[in-house]
């Protein structure tokens, strides 16, 4: 989907502020409400946005560690790497999953309350994955930037290049 300099405006400040209210961000983004809310639905429709949610504090509800796994899988063939994929699609700890090119086949990033539980985590689930060849884990000592927001304006920037 193409998008306009009002379509990236309007994602801009949904992603700042999701609970903005129809009138407010029509206000912001320079058009009248009826028209704001037409856009609003197609780029829902068309699956540009494809939700809406609250940013949680990690730290705050007890999911305090955060650690990036690094997996290999057996053998480079498609069966293989969609039965690994099946088997994360449930996993409520892995919270994004990445075919990578490198070193390793997959990226996890896996949230856990603590060490122990991620002990667990791996000794009761990532190990006994199908296809499962290496796993490496990398814990985060400390976040410097978590910032789900997609970088949109860049998308203008580069138009008027």
């Amino acid at each position: 989907m193409e998008l306009d300099t009002i379509d990236i405006q309007i994602l801009t400040e949904l992603q700042n502020d999701g609970r903005l209210t129809n009138a407010r961000l029509s206000e912001k983004v320079g058009l009248t409400p009826s028209p704001c809310l037409r856009r609003l639905k197609i780029l829902e429709r068309r699956k540009v946005i494809r939700g809406y949610r609250a940013t949680l504090d990690r730290q705050r509800i007890g999911l305090a560690l955060t650690v990036f796994v690094g997996i290999k899988v057996e053998r480079h063939r498609d069966a293989d790497a969609n039965a690994f994929i099946r088997s994360i699609e449930g996993l409520p700890q892995i919270i994004s999953c990445h075919l990578v090119s490198g070193e390793y086949d997959f990226l996890l990033q896996v949230v856990v309350p603590s060490l122990r539980d991620y002990d667990q985590f791996l000794e009761g689930v990532l190990l006994k994955m199908p296809s499962v060849r290496d796993i490496r884990s990398n814990f985060a000592i400390r976040t410097i930037k978590d910032d789900a927001k997609l970088p949109v304006a860049t998308l203008l920037q580069k138009r008027s290049k």
